[in-house]
């Protein structure tokens, strides 16, 4: 079975804990998953192994802490301790079959080559994914499009707000698995699990052209709220809900993995580590793998105090963020000359 973890705070401290059922047991020696992660690689140590032999300590309620009745509460399960700005946060779009399989996808492809239509260039890099983005085992297959959201500054935990500025046009939610990876002394990546997680996004923004992609990712985005170590990444059922006013406003069942992707897993993580600036000794990575369904397709605005809600299978409780709208006024940043 895959390990989960979390890491919990009071305010001054941290800890790291394994995910037994409705409890945590948290770990001797290790208050970070940063420091197991570091502990393994120069021990050549599994992340599985060493946690059944750690998770010895404090043993606390899970309910309470998710609940919020505990004085620990959870935080995202990754950061680099001190030094936030060594953590990269990415992705990759256009990834997702939706409710097709691949041969679906194949004849949609081709139908939308037949018609006279002009062919965006999103879909045509659809079409590549799906022709070129599961390469035979060794092989190298069609780079898929690629997006910079920010540093570890950017990264909520569960329960967190994530905001929509003064300067953005929209903020919408982005249900998605994200893969976390850790870059050894020699520069060598190494994956450290999967966690769920909400990659938010200015949606209206991009709509108005899609050179403003890039733009448009420089939001917060959350994880969490568990770490899972040791699972598969196939066929992934999920959910995703928004809530208003404690209702459900809109909701989705959604599918990730392997299976339900153009791009192989193997595929897109050549293509984030070929960079040598990807591969910097000490730093983390955590790279969102795309989304299957937007509330923003189906004409949902979201608005300040709405609930977002992601959950996908095997991959521990929700993890929950609100949205919240900076109400500020949007000044112009004036720059200041050393000369």
């Amino acid at each position: 079975m895959p390990t989960h973890l979390v890491q919990i705070s009071n305010g001054s401290a941290t800890r790291l804990a394994m995910v037994d059922g409705a409890t945590l047991r948290c770990m001797e020696k290790f208050s970070s998953t940063y420091e197991l992660a570091r502990f393994c690689i120069r021990e050549n140590a599994s992340i599985e192994g060493t946690v059944r032999n750690y998770a010895r300590g404090e043993v606390l309620s899970y309910d309470d802490v998710y609940d919020g009745r505990s004085k620990w509460r959870l935080i995202g399960p990754i950061h680099v301790p001190e030094e936030p700005s060594r953590l990269l946060v990415s992705g990759t779009g256009l990834t997702h079959l939706g409710s097709a399989r691949q041969r679906q996808a194949m004849h949609l492809a081709e139908a939308t080559k037949k018609t006279d239509e002009p062919v965006t260039d999103s879909m045509r890099m659809f079409q590549w994914g799906v022709e070129q983005g599961r390469p035979s085992e060794g092989d190298v297959g069609v780079a898929p499009e690629w997006f910079y959201k920010g540093n570890g500054r950017e990264l909520r935990g569960p329960f967190e707000g994530l905001e929509i500025p003064n300067y953005a046009e929209d903020g919408g939610e982005e249900a998605e698995v994200a893969g976390v990876y850790i870059i050894d002394e020699e520069g060598k990546p190494f994956r450290i699990g999967f966690a769920q997680g909400n990659e938010f996004s200015d949606h209206q923004f991009e709509k108005r052209n899609y050179l403003n992609l890039a733009g448009s990712k420089l939001r917060t985005c959350s994880l969490g709220p568990e770490l899972v170590v040791g699972a598969a990444f196939d066929d992934i059922p999920g959910k995703v809900k928004v809530f208003r006013a404690g209702a459900i406003l809109w909701q989705k069942e959604i599918a990730t993995g392997e299976q339900n992707m153009c791009h192989s897993l193997a595929n897109i993580e050549h293509h984030h580590f070929k960079f040598a600036g990807h591969r910097q000794p000490g730093s983390v990575h955590v790279h969102f793998f795309g989304a299957d369904a937007l509330s923003f397709g189906e004409g949902i605005v979201l608005g300040d105090g709405d609930v977002m809600e992601v959950s996908f299978e095997g991959f521990g409780r929700p993890l929950r963020n609100s949205v919240q709208v900076d109400q500020n006024t949007n000044e112009m940043y004036r720059v200041r000359s050393l000369a």
